[in-house]
């Protein structure tokens, strides 16, 4: 059934509406010694509807689009109304009240057309980079994935805009043995194809799990140090969670009365984003057009982050903050982007005795309301003026406090799905050693 069509049939059932329709295929090749080991395609079509009667919404969804199972999702839709309760913050947005959509460059039309025997001897050089060095013993998760993502939503106030992206993402591990084994994963993205230097990944890849061979041990005690890109991003996502607007409603949030108040380093500047990172999209859950809100700046708490329903809960204007994780899952308040924006310098060298944490285990364990943590982490120390490796640590503390005790920030700004840092140097960090 064609969208016009669905929409007509909604608009006669509801009060007001918003159709979100999704299309997504996913592409992925693996290899293993150097040969194509498996290759998947994923197809996802489908919309999620959410209608209103009155002061009551429902959400619900389908990926069966003929016309019988249309009208048969849409009886079974208003069935659900009698047991849903009433919230005058219910609502949609409306088209008048928008600013222009950004134009972002996400679709690559020329990666498109370049054939999967092309992209598996891609994957194949990156494998071969990765294993120059015959203390490499294995390679693993050796993967392109590629996903092309069409969205169109329009709801009963006239909105009505829609957008593609494609995305791919590299991915592999690396094992390097010496007295022991070790590895490092990493992965890379791009919206564009040739965005993406397979050799170079590979080499890089090769270099950081060599590096980690002859680890040493690492006293127990207070160090001051780099945290890389992907241990800084892991640790914004952990704090992100206190920007959002439903966990200032919750009371969720230990940021809640500090607004304009100075809470971290006056050297952070903390961005909320839709238009930068590999989840970047002209407009966000509900249609918002994409922006970007600065949480932090020089440390200071700018305020919080809103959907346009906890907009209406607070008195406060959406800031682009609608989340979708697919079809089968609500739109809800969330982040789609967040990055401490880069410095503009190189970090300083280590002075002996300093670290490095190039990784951190678990960080899912964190509290993101406390913002307590306590994380293994592998990394480097330097010792006799070069750096050694030290793996099966723990690294404890409050993500809080870590922003606040940053000295410097570097200008390798990278993002690891929604999150995005450079390194940062900061100080009294405790480690627990080996």
């Amino acid at each position: 059934m064609e969208l016009e069509k669905i929409r007509k049939e909604v608009g006669k059932r509801f009060d007001a509406y918003e159709i979100f329709y999704l299309k997504e295929t996913t592409r992925k090749v693996e290899t293993r010694d150097c040969e194509i080991s498996g290759f998947e395609i994923r197809e996802e079509e489908g919309i999620a509807l959410r209608a209103m009667r009155g002061k009551k919404m429902s959400f619900s969804y389908t990926f069966a689009l003929d016309s019988e199972s249309i009208n048969d999702f849409l009886r079974k839709t208003e069935e659900l109304f009698p047991f849903l309760d009433e919230d005058d913050a219910y609502g949609f947005i409306d088209k008048k009240n928008l600013d222009e959509y950004p134009s972002i460059p996400l679709y690559d039309e020329k990666g498109q057309s370049v054939s999967a025997e092309e992209k598996i001897a891609y994957l194949i050089k990156m494998e071969e980079a990765i294993r120059k060095d015959r203390r490499i013993v294995a390679t693993r998760h050796c993967e392109l994935t590629e996903s092309l993502v069409f969205v169109s939503l329009l709801n009963s106030n006239g909105l009505e805009v829609q957008a593609k992206r494609t995305l791919y993402v590299l991915s592999a591990l690396a094992v390097a043995k010496g007295k022991e084994e070790v590895s490092w994963y990493d992965y890379t993205w791009s919206h564009d194809l040739q965005g993406i230097d397979f050799v170079k990944f590979g080499e890089l890849l090769r270099e950081k799990a060599l590096s980690f061979l002859s680890p040493i041990s690492l006293e127990t005690g207070i160090y001051d140090g780099i945290l890389s890109p992907r241990v800084a991003a892991d640790l914004l996502s952990v704090l992100s969670s206190s920007f959002l607007g439903e966990n200032l409603y919750k009371g969720k949030t230990r940021l809640k009365g500090k607004t304009g108040l100075k809470c971290f380093s006056d050297l952070i500047n903390i961005r909320s984003t839709g238009i930068r990172g590999p989840l970047s999209f002209p407009f966000d859950g509900e249609g918002f057009p994409s922006c970007e809100t600065e949480v932090v700046t020089k440390g200071y708490f700018n305020g919080f982050l809103y959907d346009s329903y906890y907009g209406r809960k607070l008195n406060a204007k959406s800031t682009g903050n609608c989340a979708r994780d697919g079809i089968t899952d609500p739109p809800r308040c969330g982040i789609r982007g967040i990055y401490v924006d880069e410095g503009k310098e190189c970090l300083p060298e280590l002075d002996e005795g300093e670290i490095i944490v190039e990784d951190l285990i678990g960080v899912h364990t964190a509290n993101p309301v406390t913002g307590d943590f306590s994380l293994g982490a592998q990394g480097f120390v330097k010792r006799k003026g070069e750096l050694r490796p030290v793996l099966g640590v723990v690294l404890s503390g409050n993500v809080f406090e870590v922003f606040e005790n940053v000295k410097a920030v570097g200008s390798d700004l990278r993002f690891y799905g929604k999150y995005g840092s450079p390194s940062l140097f900061v100080s009294t960090l405790r480690m627990s050693g080996t």
